[in-house]
């Protein structure tokens, strides 16, 4: 009896651990379903099915400093790749273009109002709208944090 209730109690673990790597690879899933990279340097975070926009740092350090946002109006609904915006730097004026496809649910008034939060907190403050994502399978079609820093290496070389 003590040998069964022994060998019942050896077992566990080895569940546990399976079940363990199980929640592991999830949550790596999870966690690397993190900052999606477009090519002209915008990105976007999905959390519950909202997506939320930004420019990347390496963008914003191109621009320089950030003096105007033009955000698109709540309600609007977006295509991948659309212009929805501009940013204008005393450098130069960007477009914004919306990574993936969706519905406008916010617009980030602090950036609007004071636009160089881009610069100093591009992926915190620094944040342009949120949208209600149409499609996570159009992230297929972004790059991640690997990719964008391998794309903005090549980038730089030519």
């Amino acid at each position: 009896m003590a040998s069964m209730i022994a060998a019942s109690f050896l077992r566990r673990p080895l569940q546990n651990r399976a079940l363990f790597r199980c929640l592991s690879l999830s949550a790596s899933r999870l966690s690397s379903h993190g900052r999606y990279y477009t090519k002209k340097h915008e990105w976007i975070a999905i959390n519950d099915g909202i997506g939320t926009v930004g420019i990347s740092d390496f963008a914003q350090e191109a621009l320089g400093d950030v003096v105007y946002v033009e955000l698109p109006e709540i309600g609007t609904e977006l295509s991948q790749g659309e212009s929805v915006g501009a940013i204008e730097s005393v450098k130069a004026a960007s477009d914004i273009y919306s990574p993936i496809s969706g519905k406008v649910t916010e617009r980030n008034s602090e950036v609007e109002d004071s636009p160089g939060l881009i610069n100093k907190s591009t992926y915190d403050k620094g944040w342009l709208f949120k949208l209600q994502v149409k499609d996570e399978n159009e992230l297929k079609a972004l790059m991640d944090e690997a990719a964008y820093e391998k794309f903005k290496a090549e980038e730089q070389e030519h």
